[in-house]
């Protein structure tokens, strides 16, 4: 998959996290600008590729910012990410790393988060006693182990305004998937206490996300790729 126009790319899931085994995939996220040509006509550009052999998941810079103001923790994660997992850094790139608390908002981040959170405890309970073979016992033991992730990272972004992507103990995320393999009821406490602690705050979140940054950013990325593609067709 050849997608042009990438601004930043890197290294997401099990691999940033710190979570991953031996055998582990290695998960790509990225954003691109579509040329802003394309956004004048007929039929708007595809504003997602998504490939496996490598994994890897590329939003259009218009879509990755409605994910992120919407909380999404998938499309969050891309712009917090250790220095060392960027594979495409362009200086857009960076200006977008640059205002990104700009995404942020309490009620959205704390329902994203929570919302997925929820959405793995769901996939557990169907799971039943833990009485499945091995390859399901290996899908709820990852499952839980995201669960977890969601709400630990979730609850420090919503009361610091950050967003730390490596968790800080692997082995007890492994522990506890484990535990919740054999008994997924195992993962209801867990859940249970971070609802609370979302209830009860404080947080460093504003209660709507600041916009205009990110319009001014976006605006950027159009002009640059007209510009881009008005030098080109003089050049021919």
């Amino acid at each position: 998959m050849t997608v042009p126009n990438i601004l930043l790319s890197g290294i997401v899931g099990s691999t940033a996290y710190g979570l991953a085994r031996p055998g582990s995939d290695i998960d790509r996220l990225g954003l691109f600008a579509a040329p802003t040509e394309e956004l004048h006509g007929l039929r708007r550009p595809k504003e997602s590729h998504v490939s496996t052999a490598p994994d890897r998941t590329l939003h259009e810079a218009a879509k990755w910012c409605r994910l992120a103001l919407g909380g999404n923790p998938t499309a969050m994660e891309l712009v917090w990410l250790p220095d060392g997992l960027y594979e495409v850094r362009t200086p857009l790139g960076d200006e977008l790393i640059g205002i990104r608390t700009a995404f942020l908002s309490a009620k959205r981040v704390r329902d994203a988060y929570l919302g997925y959170a929820t959405q793995q405890f769901r996939r557990l309970e169907a799971r039943g006693d833990g009485s499945f073979p091995a390859d399901s016992r290996r899908r709820t033991a990852k499952h839980a182990r995201h669960l977890k992730r969601l709400c630990t990272q979730g609850l420090e972004l919503y009361t610091t305004g950050r967003l730390t992507i490596r968790v800080e103990d692997p082995e007890e995320y492994h522990a506890f998937g484990e535990r919740v393999a054999a008994d997924p009821s195992e993962a209801l406490p867990l859940l249970r206490h971070y609802e609370e602690a979302f209830g009860a705050g404080p947080t460093a979140l504003p209660g709507e996300p600041d916009e205009a940054p990110v319009e001014a950013w976006l605006r950027r990325v159009r002009e640059h790729f007209w510009a881009q593609t008005a030098s080109s067709a003089v050049g021919a």
